[in-house]
């Protein structure tokens, strides 16, 4: 009877150890997002990454129990802001605005990061760069702007939202299809860019359309061209470079990614309220105002997307020579 009464006990003070074991992660996910989300944008206030951000968490409120707070973390071409979510816990109150520059920067050595370290969400924009300049400069049409630059060598001063961004390479990519010269001008994203060219300290930008939109309505900055296979419809009268017999079209897209460690239930709550947040009118509506070109890819099609992206982009820097 002792050693009966002994086993009995011995199974009761294990049976209550494992009750007050931490629950399993995945137990927790179930009430995912308990809290408020930190939505980390790897770029200034006022460009187009954090207007797109902004817009997106206003709309997918509907569609989580919980806010997502804009956070923006700006340098490096994106690599603060991005890395600041791989360093956190992966547990999905860290959500990151993915940039094209993800799948560039592993290239030039200046991030210790690829798209393979994160689990995607949802792709949300897609837009062209653009060369823009003052109103005033002395430039009307981008053929008279290549001349001018081909005439002076590293004298026509463009800016980009930092080394290696993709206004970086695009402007490159320009360089090499147009046999010219820039003196490549980094900011802290396309927003200081943009303010510098409006200041007189920089020729021009080669950023999205949605990132100068206001500034070219209000008469202070005109657009040669845009970098697409077709005229954008906001500024349908701007030609293309194809147009104009330049062969080139790059661009950048945005959109949500997630350590690659979250639990795949976390993952799926935010790609559903992601889902539902583009099915509504609202969103496409609240990119057209500003600019931004709506582009939605769910997750597995987003992260095909990043792997091309990620090819095509280390042969362009290998090709142009680009360095860091």
């Amino acid at each position: 009877m002792t050693s009966r009464s002994s086993l009995l006990r011995r199974r009761m003070l294990q049976g209550i150890g494992a009750a007050m074991l931490p629950l399993p992660f995945a137990s927790h996910a179930q009430t995912y997002p308990s809290k408020a989300v930190e939505l980390v944008v790897p770029a200034s206030a006022g460009g187009g990454t954090d207007a797109l951000a902004r817009a997106f968490a206003e709309i997918v409120k509907k569609h989580l129990p919980q806010p997502l707070i804009v956070n923006d973390k700006p340098g490096a071409s994106g690599v603060v802001g991005m890395s600041d979510v791989l360093n956190g816990k992966p547990d999905g109150y860290k959500v990151s605005v993915v940039i094209a520059e993800l799948v560039i920067l592993p290239h030039l050595n200046l991030a210790k990061f690829s798209y393979a370290d994160f689990q995607p969400v949802a792709r949300l924009n897609a837009d062209p760069s653009a060369i823009t300049v003052r109103a005033d400069a002395p430039w009307n049409t981008i053929e008279e702007f290549l001349a001018a630059a081909k005439a002076k060598p590293d004298e026509t001063r463009v800016g980009n939202s930092g080394n290696g961004s993709i206004w970086h390479l695009a402007a490159a990519g320009l360089e090499d299809k147009a046999g010219v010269k820039f003196n490549h001008v980094p900011y802290q994203g396309a927003a200081p860019g943009v303010v510098a060219l409006l200041g007189g300290h920089i020729d021009a930008v080669a950023v999205s359309p949605g990132e100068v939109a206001a500034h070219v309505q209000g008469g202070k900055l005109k657009m040669l061209a845009v970098m697409a296979d077709q005229r954008i419809k906001a500024f349908d009268k701007v030609p293309t470079l194809k147009e104009r017999k330049i062969d080139l079209s790059i661009g950048t897209w945005r959109g949500l990614a997630v350590h690659k460690a979250t639990p795949a239930e976390i993952v799926t709550v935010l790609r559903d309220a992601t889902r539902k947040a583009a099915a509504d009118p609202a969103l496409p509506e609240a990119l057209e105002k500003l600019n931004l070109g709506f582009s939605y890819l769910d997750a597995p099609e987003f992260g095909k997307a990043m792997q091309r992206d990620h090819d095509y982009f280390k042969q362009l820097v290998q090709k142009l020579g680009i360095r860091a």
